[in-house]
């Protein structure tokens, strides 16, 4: 009878320090350079801690993400992690968990509904007013700097449609361009590449083919940034004429700054916001409290600054 009682306290000893051991995580795209990165974060403090992930790439499929996430909660994992597909569909992925009782955090990419977000339920990435603001601030002045302030014709690269993160950066933009100091800059154009680098150099060798050279293009990320530029200098403008922003500050963007071509990006903590995104997990798995919103700051990077950030991303 005590080898029972001993067995079975030895199994709930075992059970209780099992819990938050294992975490479910599904990625928008492996091929997403940003989102790479912040599997790389999860994953490093995953190890840090002992915890046992596993990661799946949603390849763009809003359906593929959502079985992903129900297969984790049927695999009885602690809690689960997502970068949204699509922003409007974090609502169904939120009933999944809620039904569950599991664990959720949404990173990166903001849920539509994230100042209601259930119990156990929480958001980590980064203020996405910062980024764009911070883009744009410096395109207005680097522009300024060459004289265009009497007019300056722009493109806008935007991300996935479907993403909060490209909407939000866009509108950060134009609302930059509208004050009284920047609204010399007339916004052309502005198109999705869906954050790819090959998409947007071909929407710009498009822009540059239906008309002349942009004096600036503002791109919601650095591939899609690296792409304008690839398109730009195929067809033989010189990039000392055109002021080109991206965001995230890769490792990519920082070596396309460091040639001269990008002129001004923002750091997207990657390696904060997956390792946050993990801390969260695990504490929302225990039970603790986590405020339902973690922010980790956007940061202006320019060629004066950019070797404090080269091995950040």
């Amino acid at each position: 009878m005590k080898k029972l009682l001993l067995s079975a306290a030895l199994a709930t000893m075992m059970s209780t320090g099992a819990m938050a051991e294992k975490i479910g995580v599904s990625i928008v795209n492996f091929d997403n350079n940003f989102q790479t990165l912040l599997m790389h974060g999860m994953q490093d403090r995953a190890k840090e801690k002992g915890v046992g992930i596993q990661v799946e790439d949603a390849q763009n499929d809003v359906a593929k993400q959502l079985d992903q996430v129900k297969n984790f909660i049927a695999n009885g994992v602690d809690a689960v992690i997502v970068t949204l597909v699509d922003t409007n569909a974090s609502k169904t992925l939120s009933d999944e968990a809620a039904k569950a009782g599991i664990a959720l955090v949404f990173v990166n990419l903001e849920p539509t509904e994230m100042a209601n977000l259930p119990d156990k339920q929480v958001y980590v990435g980064s203020n996405e007013v910062e980024s764009g603001t911070l883009e744009a601030l410096e395109v207005c002045k680097l522009l300024r700097a060459k004289g265009k302030s009497a007019g300056a014709r722009a493109y806008i690269v935007m991300g996935s449609l479907v993403h909060q993160a490209a909407l939000q950066r866009t509108k950060d933009v134009e609302q930059i361009f509208s004050t009284d100091m920047c609204n010399f800059i007339e916004i052309v154009d502005k198109q999705s590449s869906e954050w790819s680098r090959d998409n947007a150099q071909n929407l710009m060798t498009n822009w540059l083919t239906a008309g002349q050279a942009p004096d600036a293009v503002i791109a919601n990320n650095d591939e899609s940034a690296i792409g304008a530029i690839l398109a730009l200098k195929a067809n033989g403008v010189d990039m000392k004429n055109v002021v080109v922003g991206g965001i995230d500050a890769t490792q990519d963007g920082l070596q396309s700054m460091k040639a001269g071509d990008l002129a001004v990006t923002v750091f997207q903590n990657a390696k904060g916001q997956g390792g946050g995104g993990v801390d969260a997990a695990l504490a929302l798995a225990k039970g603790e409290k986590v405020d339902r919103v973690v922010y980790v700051p956007f940061e202006l990077v320019t060629p004066a600054n950019m070797g404090e950030y080269l091995n950040k991303n």
